[in-house]
């Protein structure tokens, strides 16, 4: 039904930026939030920032905001995260997340998935 494809990771060091992008295809007319997940080596996967269709309502994990900036472009069916001052605790492969409703911070609570792209932040 969706597909979601990540792209954009790399090694970088300390404080450099860094674009992701997500390529979204076939039914992506219901994917109202789109979101940003990481996991890093070890750890669970955790939520980075969501946003609603419009792009109006954005939410943010406390670890990136002020750093992080989440956007779509809907014509385009392409979801961005502009990262910025990036650090070594930055490191994981980001995913890319598709659900139904906004709000959610839970894994559990999208619905597709991207396969991830590797993000590291040497120091």
């Amino acid at each position: 039904q969706v597909q979601l494809v990540e792209s954009g990771g790399g090694f970088v060091q300390a404080g450099d930026s860094l674009r992701l992008s997500c390529t979204a295809s076939g039914r992506t007319s219901i994917l109202y939030t789109m979101a940003w997940f990481r996991q890093a080596p070890g750890k669970e996967r955790e939520f980075v920032t969501a946003i609603n269709w419009s792009g109006r309502s954005t939410t943010y994990a406390e670890s990136v905001k002020g750093r992080f900036t989440i956007s779509r472009d809907n014509a385009k069916n392409m979801i961005y995260l502009q990262m910025t001052s990036l650090k070594a605790a930055d490191t994981a492969v980001y995913y890319c997340a598709g659900g139904l409703t906004y709000g959610a911070t839970e894994s559990t609570s999208y619905n597709y998935w991207g396969q991830g792209t590797q993000v590291t932040v040497s120091s």
